[in-house]
């Protein structure tokens, strides 16, 4: 079965709205140009990373889907973006941390068994995961963004999906041991600016829609969970066709998946509430 159109979600975890203004300069030249438009989103509570990706793609808060923190880890019950998109008839993909894995197909996560795979009739249709097992203050332990790009691009091109989503840790784990007002933040951030570039005009020819957004912000001394704008608050770029509020209008986390999917052409749940914000 057709959907009515393709997207992508790319997920920069813990990235301020404050550092995507000033630093992603690809993404500014779009909006300037008027290729994308721009938008303040506010992140669910707590403004933990785990709470915030059971939220991004259930549209339901914490309190009702019940990751609460970083340890409550479980195959989530509510209908999420995955699962109605495979009702649908479509074809899904995530690269992304395992914790994705864990909350929309199955958990416990096995390395051997779910570090990769290729189900037609799992709601993540193609899934390629990383765990980071054994991060710490010192080391860590991310993979190559621009090996996740070129993943996500493969997907797209070798197994024709119509939703996917990339989540990369690296700022946030940047943010985490050097906070977010640093000459490495810097420098971590014209990267990613960069090797997005390199990718999304690509995925864009294909016929994609892209949001490119956060799971929530950061303070300055990297610290996020709170209820406080530099935690909470994060940027929303999007690629598309679709029309939108002004550009003042805060956006609500809990939005986001009913946009998703109606921007695909896929019923949405009683249980995601949140109108969508483009029509």
């Amino acid at each position: 079965m057709r959907l009515r159109s393709k997207l992508l979600l790319i997920v920069l975890d813990g990235l301020p709205w404050r550092n995507w203004r000033k630093f992603m300069g690809n993404l500014e030249g779009w909006v300037q140009s008027g290729e994308a438009r721009v938008w303040k989103m506010r992140s669910v509570l707590p403004s933990t990373s785990a709470s915030c990706y059971a939220s991004i793609h259930t549209g339901v808060p914490p309190q009702v889907h019940g990751v609460v923190s970083n340890e409550t880890l479980f195959r989530v019950g509510q209908p999420d973006i995955f699962s109605e998109v495979a009702k649908a008839g479509g074809r899904t993909g995530a690269v992304t941390h395992s914790f994705w894995s864990i909350f929309f197909n199955r958990a416990p996560f096995d390395l051997v068994r779910d570090i990769e795979y290729d189900e037609p009739d799992g709601p993540i249709t193609h899934g390629r995961f990383h765990t980071m097992t054994g991060y710490n203050h010192k080391n860590q332990m991310t993979p190559s963004d621009i090996d996740l790009f070129a993943t996500l691009t493969m997907l797209t091109e070798r197994h024709g999906i119509d939703y996917g989503i990339l989540h990369t840790c690296t700022l946030d784990s940047m943010g985490h041991r050097y906070g977010h007002d640093c000459g490495e933040m810097d420098q971590a951030l014209f990267a990613m600016d960069a090797q997005l570039v390199a990718f999304l005009p690509r995925s864009l020819k294909a016929g994609y829609e892209v949001i490119v957004t956060a799971d929530h912000g950061q303070t300055a001394r990297g610290h996020h969970g709170g209820h406080d704008d530099e935690m909470q608050d994060f940027a929303l770029y999007y690629f598309g066709r679709g029309a939108g509020p002004n550009e003042d209008v805060l956006l609500d986390q809990l939005q986001l998946a009913p946009t998703v999917l109606s921007r695909l052409g896929v019923h949405i749940p009683e249980t995601m509430r949140a109108r969508s914000f483009l029509d």
